[in-house]
């Protein structure tokens, strides 16, 4: 059977696969706080189960995030072939990020309009876990009798690290090398793209410390904030000039993320805010603590223990030369960046079918941000795993997200050779 027919099938499906993308933008998965978990894995469990998988609906209990009242719950689905064979595994992340401000379209009515099909999660990445479907269903149609085994996973909170989701199954060993041999992550980087791994994460908080006095009489106190701004100042003329010359061979896109990066992701001081429906004044304090958390990204060049002793070596200084400042810092999360060969085999397979379906020349990519592939290579050790899905990566988490309908054709028909491939059929 040639790669027309198995291409043709998918595009047959396409109204299938239309209505699957909508039915789940619909269930609003929404993290946090982590709904809806358990709805979609049952509603995937029974299609899946429908098309002669073996389903598991898997809860990570005591995982980072679980909890009786937003219980993590994952769905791993497996497709037994007749004979011995490698195993191919699609994984998507079901959890979406807050709908935000800006839409013009309801964010959970999957409104299909020409070849867009709107809503939160459609790009980033229900439209990439639809197409793995479509793709592994056409497969088996086609290919009853296929060696090794299909999987497909829906897995949880991979926005806010996956460690209810990837994280938690690799730790129980569904991505082990001996189970598992060749993994996709159909998250939206572009049909022609193939995501070879990321970059490296640091988060951290860091607090300066002060003494409270009442506001009218801030010299018998010791601001907080005060200390903080000289932090800062510091991350101005030190820091980001420093991060501004390191720079990676990763193909890193876009080209702004190709040297380190930090972000302050938060700051708060003094008295906490009050409820929005508080009608009163603040109290006259010196703040007594001030908070920022920081977000920074590495490169595979890169050390993790030097990357924080840029950043602890700056606050010594600063405790060595301004009067009475006191800090503590707190590692929050940190992540070892990956990349994949371009000459594994899960890569040589998806460009040649990129090669075969799109006519055009696969464009090798490194994700500014972190996403499962993580979890995948450190806690699973299985190298043999990219990054490949519809969708244009900019739109994710923006209002008025959309996934085109051929986008998610096209790349069903690259997962669909990759399986032909690599399944050796």
């Amino acid at each position: 059977m040639n790669d027309h027919a198995l291409l043709t099938e998918i595009n047959a499906r396409r109204d299938d696969l239309i209505a699957l993308t909508q039915d789940l933008i619909r269930i609003p998965t929404l993290n946090p706080p982590g709904q809806k978990y358990r709805e979609i894995c049952a509603y995937l469990a029974e299609r899946l189960e429908r098309s002669g998988f073996n389903v598991e609906m898997i809860r990570a209990k005591g995982a980072v995030g679980d909890s009786d009242k937003y219980p993590r719950w994952n769905l791993v689905a497996r497709h037994e072939g007749t004979r011995a064979g490698d195993c191919v595994h699609f994984n998507s992340h079901h959890d979406v990020v807050e709908v935000g401000h800006g839409w013009t379209r309801d964010p959970f009515g999957g409104a299909l309009e020409g070849d867009k099909i709107y809503g939160r999660g459609a790009c980033d990445m229900k439209g990439g876990l639809a197409a793995s479907i479509i793709a592994a269903e056409a497969f088996i149609t086609l290919y009853p009798d296929h060696p090794g085994a299909i999987e497909i996973s829906a897995t949880a909170d991979e926005e806010s690290g996956g460690f209810g989701g990837v994280a938690y199954l690799a730790q129980q060993g569904y991505f082990d090398p001996d189970r598992v041999q060749h993994v996709i992550i159909p998250e939206p980087l572009n049909k022609d793209r193939i995501c070879l791994g990321h970059r490296g994460v640091w988060w951290a908080e860091i607090e300066t410390k002060g003494r409270i006095a009442h506001g009218s009489m801030p010299f018998l106190g010791d601001s907080a904030i005060r200390h903080m701004s000289a932090v800062l100042a510091e991350m101005e003329a030190y820091l980001f000039p420093l991060l501004a010359t390191k720079h990676t061979d990763m193909p890193v896109v876009p080209d702004g993320a190709k040297q380190s990066t930090l972000n302050i992701n938060s700051i708060h001081g003094g008295e906490a805010e009050q409820d929005t429906d508080y009608t009163g004044l603040p109290v006259p304090c010196v703040a007594d603590r001030c908070r920022i958390i920081i977000d920074r990204r590495f490169l595979l060049e890169e050390d993790l223990a030097e990357v924080k002793a840029e950043v602890t070596g700056m606050l010594e200084r600063l405790k060595s030369t301004r009067p009475n400042f006191e800090y503590d810092i707190r590692d929050m999360h940190e992540v070892i960046p990956t990349m994949t060969a371009e000459d594994a085999p899960i890569v040589t397979a998806t460009a040649a079918a990129i090669q075969r379906v799109l006519n055009t020349r696969a464009e090798y990519v490194v994700s500014p941000g972190t996403y499962d592939q993580k979890h995948i290579d450190r806690i699973g050790r299985l190298k043999n795993c990219i990054a490949y899905g519809p969708g244009i990566l900019d739109l994710a988490h923006q209002p008025d997200e959309w996934i085109g309908v051929q986008d998610m054709i096209d790349s069903a028909g690259v997962m669909g050779l990759v399986l032909v491939d690599l399944l050796k059929v």
